[in-house]
């Protein structure tokens, strides 16, 4: 390499990591993330072998989905830490129901976990058809984003498609976005779900900026399914451009369900396309 073009790559890697220090790394092999969501059924049958399997495919960081009675796949919080770092990955975030009577003993595992989020993945059906629903939905998360900004974590909400269906001319996730805590609340914005409600993510990161610290990055099917990467709809390279604003520190591949081809080889495929084409 001549000194010019040594120079050029020089500048070039030092911007990236200026405005995207969470993937900054070897360009040859930049950071990437798995929810633990997609490869469900392998996580029951062995979750030992399924990190094997991902950390092989070249995995950087983990989101868990298999949280219940303070235990994460059935293990004790600091024992599945243990578990995925033995495998040179980071247990980075987990997917917890909340609701006002668990919020103590979720912040607590979490916190044992080592977790640097938590997040709310969803809410109960009954709140999602009124802003009376939104406004509990506000209420608790602010409530989970104190306790757990006290532990040391941040907590966050990961949206589908239905909280940007107006309800009484009022988009819900703008209602949640204006009525919590960006001290204590952030998003973990589905790029795929967002997209199907007819909605741009870009928009969304200029209206509330750095609000976004978390993505799940899924493709999406001609009909509004959820796709594995480079084989769907999604323009991903507009919205990679605008990390900064967004405020993404990381992000997780996702495919809530693998109809084409087995969960471990969906991942594999949407991580090479995005190493190969967006990182």
């Amino acid at each position: 390499m001549d000194r010019r073009k040594f120079l050029k790559n020089s500048a070039l890697s030092i911007t990236a990591f200026s405005v995207f220090p969470a993937i900054a790394c070897n360009p040859v092999d930049p950071k990437t993330g798995v929810i633990l969501y997609t490869v469900r059924d392998l996580m029951k049958e062995n979750p030992a072998k399924t990190l094997d399997m991902i950390s092989a495919l070249g995995f950087n960081w983990i989101e868990a989905a298999g949280y219940a009675d303070g235990k994460f796949y059935n293990m004790k919080p600091g024992l599945f830490r243990q578990l995925v770092e033995e495998r040179n990955m980071h247990l980075i975030s987990s997917h917890n129901n909340l609701n006002d009577n668990n919020i103590d003993e979720v912040v607590s595992a979490c916190a044992e976990a080592g977790l640097k989020y938590t997040i709310m993945p969803s809410l109960p059906k009954e709140w999602r058809n009124s802003l009376d629903g939104y406004k509990k939905a506000a209420e608790l998360l602010n409530k989970a984003g104190e306790k757990s900004k006290a532990a040391g974590i941040k907590l966050g909400y990961h949206n589908h498609q239905f909280e940007f269906l107006s309800i009484d001319d009022v988009i819900p996730f703008d209602f949640l976005a204006n009525n919590t805590d960006p001290e204590n609340v952030i998003f973990e914005l589905d790029l795929a779900w967002i997209t199907a409600a007819g909605q741009n993510p870009v928009d969304y990161f200029e209206k509330y900026p750095k609000r976004f610290e978390l993505w799940h990055v899924k493709d999406l099917s001609i009909d509004k399914k959820d796709e594995t990467l480079g084989l769907g709809t999604i323009d991903f390279k507009p919205i990679f451009d605008k990390i900064d604003q967004s405020g993404m520190k990381y992000f997780f591949i996702e495919q809530d369900n693998c109809i084409k081809f087995p969960p471990e080889e969906s991942i594999k495929m949407s991580r090479d396309f995005l190493v190969k084409n967006i990182l």
